[in-house]
C-alpha cells in the first residue's frame, strides 16, 4: 500500500469512507443518555434505548430504578433525611439513586 492509499488495508482488506456525522436525531453520543421529545409515539424507541444506555453503564442502576431505594428515608425531594446514619450499602444504594436520578433528569425534555 502507498503512502497515503487509503482504498485498502493490507492484503485483500478495503477500506470503506463512512461519514460519522449525522442529523438523525435518534442517534446520540454514546456517552450520552437518549433524549425523550415527550411524543408518545417515540417512547418505545426511547425506553429501549434508554435501558441499553444504563444497563451498559451499570445493570445495578436499572434494579434501582425499577425497585427503588428500599428502606432509605427519603424527604419529598427524593434526598436522604441523614446519609451520615446510612450503613456503606445504603451509602452506595443512594449513590447509585443519583446517578440513574441524574441521567432521566438529563434524557427528558424539559417544558
Amino acid at each position: 500500500m502507498a503512502s497515503g492509499d487509503s482504498s485498502s488495508y493490507g492484503t485483500g482488506h478495503n477500506v470503506v469512507s463512512y461519514s460519522y456525522g449525522t442529523s438523525d436525531d435518534k442517534k446520540t453520543d454514546s456517552n450520552k443518555a437518549p433524549r425523550f421529545n415527550g411524543d408518545p409515539e417515540e417512547f418505545s424507541w426511547w425506553k429501549t434505548k434508554m435501558y441499553s444506555h444504563i444497563m451498559g453503564l451499570n445493570e445495578e442502576l436499572w434494579d434501582v430504578l425499577e425497585d427503588g431505594v428500599g428502606d432509605l428515608a427519603l424527604d419529598e425531594e427524593w434526598t436522604a433525611i441523614d446519609r451520615k446514619k446510612h450503613t456503606p450499602v445504603q451509602k452506595k444504594l443512594y449513590k447509585k439513586h443519583h446517578k440513574i436520578r441524574g441521567i432521566l433528569a438529563a434524557a427528558l425534555h424539559r417544558i
